[in-house]
């Protein structure tokens, strides 16, 4: 086997090629089983990534498919990438059956040599992806983690490159400019729920609740007619000064459109990468959730959720000078009630407390922040229905 034309041989890549050559190793293999020499490389230019993976292994399965899009969404670019698979299967037909779903190269079938590989770099878990830079330049250690986040934009997978990325993220969270966030080259819409398509350019100056969500959550399907019932009144009382973009988390295109159809708002479109941008820029962890963006791009709040939850339409715009002025005037009219009270409608003394939801046991009807209610049984309700005992 001929060596590359550089002296640096503690790098991963001469680590790689010196295990190979110890086990009489000094080709590949690619899907038409022909045997690719490993002479034949432009080491120089061209990045080498080892993907450590497993047909038994569900993370695996599940990542692959992201992998062969990068990895054909990049060459197409014309993008210098090499992919190595190294089969950590149990058998020769698990291995098979994993390497014919993938378009790259792959070290022959060797269990033993898979195994010293493994332990060389360090491989703890699967699927793992491990550049074998010969620049010097210091490689994220999450690739994985990396790939998912940015997709194609990660390329060419250096810590560098992830520091960039995140200056962009933070750019366009704190930049002002809703455009940046939802819109993308060759896309500069959102879609309503009849499949019409609306101008990003149209939200500027409006704010806008960017709602991250989805139809097979309970929590978010409870939550979405809170958000209906705050939008609405907002466009009665305010006109089209607020406005709400979906970000879905549905499963697949279909899910997604009966989770819109029941929206009166706007929703970025299903197959749109942005989405997943949208949540890691944000840092969504959980669902539902809801990012107020003021009128001048930049954000609110990253609570929207609470804020609807405890204050609805009575909020906007949402800002922390409107949330602690109704606070004050809820603490105003707490001061201004008694403690206590003895109504004719219940045995019971009822003293005065706040709930972020009732239902009045009286009038049925649904309430928020003061209620009297009773401490022996589940009784409440509302200070306008009291009728106390003389």
């Amino acid at each position: 086997m001929s060596k590359p034309d550089y002296q640096a041989t503690n790098l991963p890549l001469w680590d790689f090629l010196t295990i190979l050559a110890s086990e009489g190793v000094d080709f590949l293999l690619s899907g038409e089983e022909d045997k690719v020499p490993l002479s034949s490389f432009d080491y120089e230019k061209t990045t080498i990534c080892l993907f450590f993976s497993a047909n038994w292994c569900r993370p695996c399965l599940s990542f692959t498919p992201k992998l062969v899009q990068l990895y054909n969404m990049l060459r197409t670019m014309g993008k210098e990438l090499e992919i190595v698979f190294i089969s950590l299967d149990h058998d020769e037909d698990g291995f098979n059956a994993h390497f014919e779903t993938m378009p790259w190269l792959t070290v022959p079938f060797d269990v033993n040599l898979h195994k010293k590989l493994r332990e060389r770099f360090h491989v703890v878990r699967i699927p793992s992806l491990v550049p074998l830079n010969l620049d010097g330049q210091s490689v994220e250690e999450d690739l994985i983690g990396l790939i998912e986040d940015f997709g194609e934009d990660a390329f060419p997978f250096t810590k560098k490159r992830r520091e960039e990325l995140k200056a962009i993220d933070d750019s366009k969270r704190q930049g002002g400019k809703i455009d940046q966030l939802l819109a993308r080259p060759g896309r500069d819409y959102v879609v309503a729920s009849d499949g019409g398509k609306v101008l990003v350019s149209k939200l500027i100056g409006k704010t806008v609740g960017l709602y991250f969500g989805a139809h097979w959550c309970p929590p978010c399907r409870a939550f979405t007619a809170q958000l209906v019932d705050a939008y609405n009144q907002l466009l009665s009382s305010r006109g089209d000064c607020f406005e709400v973009v979906l970000v879905s988390s549905d499963r697949d295109q279909k899910e997604f459109d009966v989770n819109i159809s029941g929206m009166p708002w706007l929703a970025l479109p299903f197959e749109d990468r942005t989405r997943q941008d949208l949540c890691r820029i944000f840092n969504i962890k959980a669902i539902p959730a809801l990012v107020l963006i003021g009128p001048d791009g930049k954000p609110i709040s990253t609570n929207g959720k609470n804020i609807i939850t405890l204050y609805g339409a009575k909020a906007f715009p949402f800002t922390q000078s409107s949330i602690e002025e109704i606070e004050e005037s809820l603490r105003k009219e707490g001061d201004s009630l008694p403690r206590q009270i003895q109504d004719i409608k219940h045995q019971h003394v009822l003293k005065l407390d706040m709930a972020k939801a009732y239902v009045c046991n009286y009038c049925e009807r649904q309430g928020k922040f003061w209620a009297f209610s009773c401490d022996a049984c589940d009784y409440d309700l509302h200070p306008t229905c009291v009728e106390e005992a003389s």
